[in-house]
């Protein structure tokens, strides 16, 4: 840091290029922060076999089945975030049991002790027999969306086969659409005026929903399609600059690009094989995507677009990442090596470093690895760091008719920009609640945060390290002060 600020006075770099090498090493320096937690009340939540964390700030806590005392976001798991982008204040989570949370971020006025968020709001769980479509999900929400324009509404869907339309305060349904399939998945495009909703459901066909005529006013079918031999659609997300483009992941396999303004509107299928992509200018008229090309060897439960629009991300069960060229749909041929883990049917929540952060063609990819967040670069596909610390690896979770023991999980991930969630709002800094942070579900009940290191928090870290944290450090520096020792020759003697 201090070579770097050397150079910036001296005029070698030019201010812009010393941003976003410092931006970049902050980028990847993040680490667990478990002074912040979630507390959604209720009885009964997740622990793992002799597990009796205490809450860091002395709060009142819920006590679970195994006798020990921990807090929870949603007794039975946490299976999905989402962070509105305007004040990145409003975190809403839904759980698997089909309620859902809203939490203010800036509940805490002192962003450096220990603090326990409590849910401003809660939506519970509809009853089975509930007939009213102003109550909740029957069943686990599987996606969670804001509006894109306007950060009082929000969306929802679940396996009860409905998509929901939120106002954020005060907390009430706005709009529930029955789509008669499990919905897996929802996208709303962040540009358009069009306010179509993109569901990807059981059903192969993707449907269209008009949040201003509030129908279901198009399915996207292609003919190898018909008959359902395209299975689930598992991932859908909008283009940030077209406005009408649409990337489709489905669990065929396939990733197909749409154009919704058009009768036909399939303009492409990604070829992991074609590294030019069906849109070449060297392509011969009618030379487009074969019918049966495919992105990924296996399902396809993740899609993600960089912010300005030049590449696509996908992720599929044969644990592979892909980069693509979205003006062309060329495979770059990114490896991300064998270290990508992605088993789950549902969908898949994965962001790239927002534009600006990071000097051109070096963005990072944030992707949930199951157990750890995977912090890759984009164009070369090497690890740049890995987040561990994801709580027990076995938990039990109190579910409707008792509990019940699962693989702990890691279900979701947003990012909180400085200052806010948006995707352009600076460069980050760390270790104030303002800062730049990420934020993850589990299926242990937890909400997570993770927030960057920069220099020269190492004091402040220690002034507020619990006993254990205190003991801990003593230890290693002794033992680095006694490897030292022996190694200077002090422990040496002669007869």
């Amino acid at each position: 840091m201090n070579q770097l600020l050397f150079e910036r006075s001296t005029g070698n770099i030019r201010p812009n290029v010393f941003a976003g090498l410092e931006t970049t090493r902050v980028l990847s320096s993040f680490r667990p922060a478990p002074r912040f937690r979630f507390d959604g009340g209720g009885g009964g939540g997740a622990s793992a076999p002799g597990d009796s964390r205490e809450p860091e700030d002395g709060s009142v806590t819920g006590v679970t089945g195994e006798g020990s005392t921990s807090i929870w976001a949603h007794p039975a798991g946490v299976n999905a975030l989402a962070l509105e982008r305007f004040d990145g204040r409003i975190l809403v989570s839904g759980g698997a049991d089909g309620a859902i949370k809203l939490w203010d971020l800036e509940q805490n006025p002192n962003p450096t002790p220990p603090h326990t968020y409590r849910a401003v709001s809660s939506i519970p769980r509809a009853d089975a027999d509930s007939k009213t479509a102003a109550a909740g999900h029957r069943f686990g929400v599987t996606h969670l969306s804001f509006y894109p324009f306007d950060s009082a509404a929000f969306l929802s869907c679940s396996y009860d086969q409905t998509l929901k339309l939120w106002s954020t305060e005060p907390t009430r349904v706005s709009g529930s659409f029955d789509l008669g399939a499990k919905v897996h998945t929802h996208a709303i495009s962040p540009i358009a005026s069009h306010l179509l909703v993109a569901c990807g459901t059981q059903h192969p066909a993707v449907r269209l929903v008009d949040l201003r005529s509030s129908a279901a006013v198009q399915s996207l079918v292609s003919p190898g399609q018909i008959g359902g031999s395209a299975g689930a659609a598992l991932a859908v997300a909008w283009s940030p600059v077209h406005e009408h483009v649409l990337a489709v992941g489905s669990a065929d396999g396939a990733v197909r690009i749409w154009d919704v303004r058009r009768a036909n509107g399939l303009v492409g299928l990604l070829d992991q094989e074609d590294s030019l992509g069906p849109l070449h200018p060297s392509r011969l008229p009618g030379s487009g995507s074969r019918a049966s090309a495919r992105a990924h060897a296996g399902p396809v439960n993740g899609l993600s677009w960089t912010d300005d629009g030049a590449y696509i991300i996908s992720a599929g069960h044969d644990r592979r990442i892909r980069v693509w060229d979205a003006a062309t749909g060329a495979n770059t041929l990114a490896n991300f090596g064998p270290a990508i883990r992605n088993s789950h049917a549902g969908s898949l929540t994965m962001f790239v470093s927002p534009l600006g952060l990071t000097p051109a063609r070096k963005e990072l990819l944030f992707f949930p690895n199951e157990s750890e967040i995977l912090v890759m670069d984009l164009h070369e596909g090497s690890i740049v760091t890995r987040l561990r610390g994801m709580g027990p690896m076995v938990a039990a979770i109190r579910a409707r008719g008792g509990e019940r023991t699962i693989k702990n999980r890691l279900t979701s991930i947003v990012w909180r920009g400085a200052g806010g969630g948006g995707s352009s709002s600076g460069p980050v800094m760390g270790g104030t609640n303002a800062a730049g942070g990420i934020y993850s579900g589990h299926m242990d009940g937890q909400i997570r945060a993770w927030l960057p290191q920069l220099e020269g928090q190492d004091d402040e870290d220690e002034d507020n390290a619990t006993q254990e944290e205190t003991e801990t450090r003593a230890r290693k520096r002794k033992a680095l002060d006694n490897a030292f020792r022996s190694l200077m020759g002090q422990q040496i003697t002669f007869t």
